[in-house]
């Protein structure tokens, strides 16, 4: 179930980074229509609200989360990296340091690896799993 919520933040921040017409709320706002136009169960009301408190993390605290990988990546700079990529690390660095439940590495990082398999590149899951890996080192210091 949260998975699914993971691949719907994904795809609404990196649309919402792509598309400069589709602003941060009418984005959110899509998620607030699909509660309201379905026929909506338990489950499905929880993957939108797991979503929704990604893409509302990750906004919020998106300084803080680049700051975090761009520490980790020697060699590449934050805004040259692929947007599947860069944003895949980021709601894992969110739920890894910053959610309300925050989220054991060892999960986020498979799950950012998981995401990253389907919507990124062929080198897309080795790099969020590198990355990620040094995020959680330097935190440990």
């Amino acid at each position: 179930m949260r998975r699914q919520s993971r691949e719907i933040a994904l795809q609404i921040l990196f649309q919402t980074e792509y598309a400069p017409q589709i602003t941060f709320d009418q984005a959110l706002s899509l998620l607030d229509d699909k509660k309201a136009y379905e026929n909506t169960d338990d489950k499905t009301n929880a993957i939108i609200k797991y979503a929704d408190d990604i893409i509302t993390g990750v906004h919020a605290k998106k300084e803080i989360i680049d700051q975090k990988i761009q520490e980790a990546s020697r060699h590449w700079k934050i805004e040259r990296m692929g947007g599947v990529d860069r944003n895949i690390l980021r709601l894992a660095v969110f739920e890894m340091f910053h959610a309300k439940e925050m989220i054991e590495p060892k999960i986020a990082i498979n799950e950012a690896i998981e995401i990253a398999k389907t919507f990124g590149s062929q080198e897309s899951a080795s790099f969020v799993n590198g990355l990620l890996d040094q995020i959680v080192r330097n935190a440990r210091g």
